[in-house]
Protein backbone atom coordinates (compact mmCIF):
# COMPACT_ATOMS: atom_id res chain seq x y z
CA UNK A 1 0.00 0.00 0.00
CA UNK A 2 1.50 3.50 -0.98
CA UNK A 3 2.63 5.92 2.06
CA UNK A 4 0.58 8.28 0.67
CA UNK A 5 -2.98 6.01 1.46
CA UNK A 6 -1.42 4.48 4.24
CA UNK A 7 -1.04 8.01 5.92
CA UNK A 8 -4.30 9.16 5.02
CA UNK A 9 -5.91 5.87 6.96
CA UNK A 10 -3.78 6.75 10.04
CA UNK A 11 -4.90 10.42 9.80
CA UNK A 12 -8.21 9.14 9.76
CA UNK A 13 -7.80 6.83 12.63
CA UNK A 14 -6.07 9.39 15.25
CA UNK A 15 -9.04 11.38 14.61
CA UNK A 16 -11.11 8.13 15.28
CA UNK A 17 -9.27 7.55 18.55
CA UNK A 18 -8.88 11.48 19.78
CA UNK A 19 -10.32 11.76 23.83
CA UNK A 20 -12.36 15.05 22.29
CA UNK A 21 -14.39 13.20 19.40
CA UNK A 22 -17.75 12.27 19.63
CA UNK A 23 -18.82 8.77 19.06
CA UNK A 24 -20.92 9.78 16.38
CA UNK A 25 -17.80 11.43 15.12
CA UNK A 26 -15.43 8.50 15.85
CA UNK A 27 -17.35 5.98 13.27
CA UNK A 28 -17.48 8.36 10.61
CA UNK A 29 -14.08 8.52 10.22
CA UNK A 30 -13.51 4.53 11.10
CA UNK A 31 -16.08 3.95 8.75
CA UNK A 32 -13.75 6.07 5.96
CA UNK A 33 -10.67 4.20 7.10
CA UNK A 34 -12.26 1.31 6.26
CA UNK A 35 -13.53 2.50 3.10
CA UNK A 36 -10.47 3.67 1.68
CA UNK A 37 -8.91 0.35 2.37
CA UNK A 38 -11.43 -1.78 0.60
CA UNK A 39 -11.57 0.82 -2.55
CA UNK A 40 -7.41 0.07 -2.12
CA UNK A 41 -8.11 -3.44 -2.72
CA UNK A 42 -10.58 -2.87 -6.12
CA UNK A 43 -8.25 -0.99 -7.86
CA UNK A 44 -5.21 -3.46 -7.19
CA UNK A 45 -7.87 -6.27 -8.22
CA UNK A 46 -9.22 -4.32 -11.87
CA UNK A 47 -5.69 -2.78 -12.42
CA UNK A 48 -4.32 -6.64 -12.26
CA UNK A 49 -7.34 -7.62 -14.16
CA UNK A 50 -5.52 -5.68 -17.36
CA UNK A 51 -1.84 -6.54 -16.29
CA UNK A 52 -1.75 -9.47 -14.23
CA UNK A 53 2.05 -9.01 -13.15
CA UNK A 54 1.10 -6.29 -10.70
CA UNK A 55 0.08 -8.25 -8.36
CA UNK A 56 0.67 -11.58 -8.30
CA UNK A 57 -0.88 -14.46 -7.12
CA UNK A 58 1.50 -15.14 -3.87
CA UNK A 59 1.75 -17.10 0.03
CA UNK A 60 2.83 -16.13 3.46
CA UNK A 61 3.24 -18.13 6.83
CA UNK A 62 2.12 -15.71 9.74
CA UNK A 63 2.78 -17.52 12.82
CA UNK A 64 0.21 -17.39 15.86
CA UNK A 65 1.84 -17.95 19.34
CA UNK A 66 0.10 -18.95 22.52
CA UNK A 67 -1.63 -17.55 24.66
CA UNK A 68 -5.04 -18.32 23.07
CA UNK A 69 -3.34 -19.30 19.63
CA UNK A 70 -6.85 -21.00 18.30
CA UNK A 71 -8.53 -17.92 18.94
CA UNK A 72 -5.68 -15.29 17.44
CA UNK A 73 -5.98 -18.04 14.46
CA UNK A 74 -9.60 -17.77 14.38
CA UNK A 75 -9.47 -13.78 14.34
CA UNK A 76 -6.83 -14.03 11.14
CA UNK A 77 -9.40 -16.81 8.95
CA UNK A 78 -12.49 -13.79 9.92
CA UNK A 79 -10.05 -11.37 8.15
CA UNK A 80 -8.61 -13.43 5.72
CA UNK A 81 -11.91 -14.83 3.83
CA UNK A 82 -14.01 -11.03 3.11
CA UNK A 83 -10.52 -10.04 1.65
CA UNK A 84 -10.64 -13.13 -0.73
CA UNK A 85 -7.77 -14.64 0.93
CA UNK A 86 -7.40 -18.43 2.01
CA UNK A 87 -5.49 -19.79 5.35
CA UNK A 88 -4.77 -23.33 6.38
CA UNK A 89 -3.90 -23.99 10.03
CA UNK A 90 -1.14 -25.63 10.99
CA UNK A 91 0.30 -26.86 14.19
CA UNK A 92 3.52 -25.66 15.32
CA UNK A 93 4.55 -25.79 19.38
CA UNK A 94 2.33 -24.81 21.41
CA UNK A 95 0.67 -22.18 18.80
CA UNK A 96 -0.08 -22.49 14.99
CA UNK A 97 1.15 -21.39 11.49
CA UNK A 98 -1.16 -19.99 9.58
CA UNK A 99 -0.10 -20.50 5.66
CA UNK A 100 -1.82 -17.42 3.81
CA UNK A 101 -3.10 -17.62 -0.03
CA UNK A 102 -3.99 -14.44 -2.01
CA UNK A 103 -3.10 -11.58 -4.23
CA UNK A 104 -0.39 -9.68 -3.18
CA UNK A 105 -2.10 -6.61 -2.38
CA UNK A 106 -4.94 -8.67 -0.49
CA UNK A 107 -2.32 -10.70 1.60
CA UNK A 108 -0.91 -6.95 2.48
CA UNK A 109 -4.14 -5.66 3.84
CA UNK A 110 -4.67 -8.80 5.64
CA UNK A 111 -1.45 -8.66 7.58
CA UNK A 112 -2.07 -5.10 8.15
CA UNK A 113 -5.82 -4.98 10.07
CA UNK A 114 -4.70 -8.53 11.38
CA UNK A 115 -2.08 -6.57 13.60
CA UNK A 116 -4.01 -4.20 14.07
CA UNK A 117 -7.16 -6.04 15.52
CA UNK A 118 -4.65 -8.10 17.93
CA UNK A 119 -3.76 -4.96 19.67
CA UNK A 120 -7.61 -3.77 19.93
CA UNK A 121 -8.59 -7.29 20.83
CA UNK A 122 -6.11 -7.18 23.55
CA UNK A 123 -6.75 -3.82 24.59
CA UNK A 124 -10.53 -4.82 25.06
CA UNK A 125 -10.13 -8.01 27.12
CA UNK A 126 -7.54 -5.95 28.99
CA UNK A 127 -10.60 -3.89 30.41
CA UNK A 128 -13.07 -6.73 31.22
CA UNK A 129 -14.62 -7.72 33.71
CA UNK A 130 -14.80 -12.01 34.04
CA UNK A 131 -18.06 -12.90 35.57
CA UNK A 132 -18.33 -13.51 39.12
CA UNK A 133 -17.75 -17.50 39.31
CA UNK A 134 -16.47 -17.88 35.26
CA UNK A 135 -13.51 -19.09 34.29
CA UNK A 136 -11.69 -16.34 32.80
CA UNK A 137 -9.63 -18.33 29.67
CA UNK A 138 -13.45 -19.71 28.67
CA UNK A 139 -14.82 -15.79 29.10
CA UNK A 140 -12.15 -14.29 26.92
CA UNK A 141 -12.90 -16.89 24.17
CA UNK A 142 -15.99 -16.50 23.40
CA UNK A 143 -15.45 -12.56 23.94
CA UNK A 144 -13.00 -13.41 20.91
CA UNK A 145 -15.09 -15.89 19.00
CA UNK A 146 -18.01 -12.48 19.08
CA UNK A 147 -15.08 -9.76 18.08
CA UNK A 148 -13.89 -11.99 15.26
CA UNK A 149 -17.39 -12.49 14.28
CA UNK A 150 -19.07 -9.12 14.37
CA UNK A 151 -14.89 -8.07 12.02
CA UNK A 152 -15.71 -10.10 9.46
CA UNK A 153 -18.78 -9.22 8.70
CA UNK A 154 -17.78 -5.08 8.95
CA UNK A 155 -15.37 -6.53 6.43
CA UNK A 156 -17.54 -7.98 4.16
CA UNK A 157 -19.82 -5.36 3.78
CA UNK A 158 -17.44 -3.00 2.76
CA UNK A 159 -15.80 -5.11 0.56
CA UNK A 160 -19.48 -5.60 -1.24
CA UNK A 161 -20.07 -1.69 -1.10
CA UNK A 162 -16.53 -1.31 -2.89
CA UNK A 163 -17.66 -3.93 -5.70
CA UNK A 164 -20.87 -2.16 -6.09
CA UNK A 165 -19.55 1.69 -6.31
CA UNK A 166 -16.36 0.39 -9.18
CA UNK A 167 -18.86 -1.50 -10.88
CA UNK A 168 -20.96 -4.17 -10.18
CA UNK A 169 -21.42 -6.89 -12.27
CA UNK A 170 -18.09 -6.58 -14.19
CA UNK A 171 -16.14 -5.86 -11.38
CA UNK A 172 -18.02 -9.27 -9.31
CA UNK A 173 -16.48 -11.76 -12.29
CA UNK A 174 -13.23 -9.95 -12.15
CA UNK A 175 -13.35 -10.92 -8.29
CA UNK A 176 -14.99 -14.85 -8.79
CA UNK A 177 -11.75 -15.45 -10.77
CA UNK A 178 -9.70 -14.21 -8.46
CA UNK A 179 -10.60 -15.86 -5.59
CA UNK A 180 -10.78 -18.61 -8.06
CA UNK A 181 -7.33 -18.72 -8.50
CA UNK A 182 -6.59 -18.18 -5.10
CA UNK A 183 -8.08 -21.66 -4.30
CA UNK A 184 -6.19 -23.59 -7.02
CA UNK A 185 -3.04 -22.47 -5.68
CA UNK A 186 -3.62 -23.43 -2.32
CA UNK A 187 -4.79 -26.94 -4.05
CA UNK A 188 -1.93 -27.34 -5.39
CA UNK A 189 0.36 -26.95 -1.88
CA UNK A 190 -2.54 -28.74 -0.11
CA UNK A 191 -4.47 -31.52 -2.11
CA UNK A 192 -5.94 -33.31 0.61
CA UNK A 193 -6.79 -30.78 3.12
CA UNK A 194 -9.61 -31.78 6.50
CA UNK A 195 -11.84 -28.83 7.74
CA UNK A 196 -11.53 -28.47 11.11
CA UNK A 197 -14.56 -29.07 13.57
CA UNK A 198 -16.54 -26.28 14.82
CA UNK A 199 -15.83 -25.27 18.67
CA UNK A 200 -17.87 -25.56 21.69
CA UNK A 201 -17.13 -22.17 23.61
CA UNK A 202 -19.09 -22.12 27.30
CA UNK A 203 -17.70 -18.53 28.28
CA UNK A 204 -20.55 -15.59 28.22
CA UNK A 205 -18.09 -13.00 26.55
CA UNK A 206 -19.43 -13.25 23.14
CA UNK A 207 -22.04 -10.95 23.18
CA UNK A 208 -19.23 -7.95 24.78
CA UNK A 209 -17.16 -9.03 22.51
CA UNK A 210 -19.22 -8.61 19.63
CA UNK A 211 -19.79 -4.99 20.98
CA UNK A 212 -16.13 -4.76 20.44
CA UNK A 213 -15.69 -5.72 17.21
CA UNK A 214 -18.67 -3.10 16.27
CA UNK A 215 -16.11 -0.63 17.92
CA UNK A 216 -12.91 -1.56 16.15
CA UNK A 217 -10.79 0.45 14.20
CA UNK A 218 -10.82 -1.43 10.98
CA UNK A 219 -7.08 -0.58 9.20
CA UNK A 220 -5.57 0.97 12.44
CA UNK A 221 -1.80 1.82 12.34
CA UNK A 222 0.15 -1.28 13.29
CA UNK A 223 1.77 -1.40 17.28
CA UNK A 224 4.28 -4.08 17.27
CA UNK A 225 4.17 -6.23 20.70
CA UNK A 226 7.08 -8.49 21.39
CA UNK A 227 8.69 -10.16 18.61
CA UNK A 228 7.13 -7.68 15.96
CA UNK A 229 3.41 -8.63 16.55
CA UNK A 230 1.13 -8.06 19.66
CA UNK A 231 -0.38 -10.71 22.07
CA UNK A 232 -3.09 -11.05 24.62
CA UNK A 233 -2.70 -11.62 27.94
CA UNK A 234 -3.81 -14.51 29.97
Amino acid sequence: MSEAMLSKVRKLLAQAEDPACTPAEAAAFTAKATELIARYGMDRALLAARDPATDPVGDRVVEVVAPYARDKAGLLAAVAEPLRCRCVRRRQGSGFAMHLFGFASDLERVELLFTSLLVQAAHGLAAEVVPAGEHPAAYRRSWLAGFAQVVAGRLRAAEEGAATEAGGGSVALVLADRSDRVQRRLAEVYPRLRTAPPRRLAGSGFGSGAAAGRRADLGGPVVPGPGGRPGLGR
